[in-house]
């Protein structure tokens, strides 16, 4: 059954949808290389978008995210020097390896 693109409830289901996965895929260093390697990250719109974005870290919206990195890289993309640096492949791998080295320690309270 296809949805009606005149439904408001539809409309701000799917957009706050697509923002999820969008704000998901940030938790991935090779994603945000890329993105810099394309040149989105010095866009104006996308650094704008990336701000807009920024409400995710509210209580309301940041249950939903399952992978917390995200909400942290969103704020790192806030500044210029982190959006130009991650299109370095050194900078990848050391956001790659210290993400790793968070997951490899992290554990949740009362699970050992």
């Amino acid at each position: 059954m296809a949805q009606d693109a005149t439904d408001p409830k539809a409309v701000n289901r799917a957009r706050f949808e697509l923002e999820l996965e969008f704000v998901q895929s940030l938790a991935n260093p090779y994603y945000l290389h890329s993105l810099a390697q394309q040149g989105i990250l010095s866009q104006p719109a996308f650094v704008n978008f990336l701000k807009y974005l920024l409400y995710w870290k509210e209580k309301d919206y940041a249950r939903f995210i399952l992978y917390p990195h995200a909400l942290h890289h969103l704020e790192l993309l806030q500044y210029a020097q982190f959006r130009s640096e991650i299109g370095k492949d050194e900078w990848r791998e050391y956001l790659n390896q210290k993400q790793f080295d968070h997951w490899r320690t992290w554990y949740v309270q009362g699970s050992i």
